[in-house]
C-alpha cells in the first residue's frame, strides 16, 4: 500500500481542500487543520492502516509522532507500518 497518496487524501478530506491543494511541505496550520480536525486526522490514518499512531491530543509537543508537514507524517506513518509487520 503506497501511504503517501492515502495520507494526503485522508488530509485533504479533513482540510476540504482537493488533493491536489495538498503537498509534502503543507503544514496542519497552511491547510487550515485545527486540533480537532487533527485528532479526525489521526484517527482516519490508523483506520486507514490499521495502526496506532502514538500521538496525545492533549500533549501534542509530548509526542514522539512529528506532524509538523506532511511529509513528517507520510514517514512517521510508514516508520509504524514497517514496525508492526
Amino acid at each position: 500500500m503506497d501511504v503517501k497518496p492515502r495520507v494526503i487524501q485522508i488530509i485533504a478530506e479533513q482540510a476540504v481542500l482537493e488533493t491536489s491543494d495538498v503537498t509534502l511541505e503543507s503544514t496542519l496550520d497552511d491547510l487550515g487543520i485545527d486540533s480537532l480536525g487533527l485528532v479526525e486526522s489521526i484517527f482516519a490514518i490508523e483506520e486507514a492502516f490499521d495502526i496506532s499512531i502514538p500521538f496525545n491530543a492533549n500533549e501534542p509537543e509530548a509526542s514522539d509522532f512529528d506532524i509538523s508537514s506532511v511529509a513528517t507524517i507520510v514517514v512517521g506513518i510508514e516508520k509504524l507500518i514497517s514496525e508492526q509487520s
